[in-house]
């Protein structure tokens, strides 16, 4: 009788991915960033590219998970505080993005979508809705789920991989002990 051993979510696991497969996702990925970038993907009409992706991914995080510190900003997009920071200042400097005290701790400032800030979130919002809408023209409901879903995954993905990666440079850094190895030395 034969087992089979399972993965950490309890299924069986994949089969290793053919190398031709590898090849024309990494390919396709770098050609979907090329685009993303040559388009900025910042929607269509006179709204079209007026928000850079540093701007949008903060008022919309902002709009999303509310009043926030730079810190759990910083956080939650995965970058580190001075680039929050620096990136912020225009915002607040351009009214969409308000410093205020922390409800508290008066002591700390946090981070809120003005309403100046939120009208404009919401008309790039929707042109990029529109982008959206017609560059999957002819794409099923269930084919856009199904796009975005994995997209998701494969954002998560990443994410998590550059998360682990920053660990694994900090662990470096400090001397090369990684938490849960009993302080064994991973070099």
């Amino acid at each position: 009788m034969t087992t089979t051993a399972l993965n950490s979510r309890g299924t069986t696991p994949e089969p290793p991915a053919a190398p031709g497969l590898l090849d024309a996702l990494q390919h396709q990925v770098a050609v979907f960033a090329r685009r993303a970038e040559q388009t900025r993907l910042g929607g269509v009409g006179q709204v079209r590219n007026s928000m850079d992706r540093a701007a949008y991914l903060l008022l919309n995080r902002l709009d999303q998970d509310g009043p926030m510190g730079v810190k759990a900003l910083a956080a939650g997009m995965g970058i580190d505080s001075s680039t929050v920071t620096r990136q912020v200042a225009p915002l607040v400097d351009t009214g969409l993005v308000k410093r205020t005290s922390h409800p508290e701790d008066g002591r700390a400032v946090v981070l809120q979508l003005s309403p100046r800030g939120l009208a404009r979130l919401e008309e790039v919002r929707s042109s990029r809705r529109e982008l959206m809408a017609q560059v999957t023209e002819g794409w099923t409901p269930e084919e856009r789920e199904s796009f975005c879903t994995l997209l998701t995954r494969f954002n998560s993905s990443l994410s998590a991989r550059m998360a682990a990666a920053a660990e694994a440079d900090a662990v470096a850094a400090a001397g090369g002990v990684v938490s849960g190895t009993g302080g064994v030395p991973t070099s």
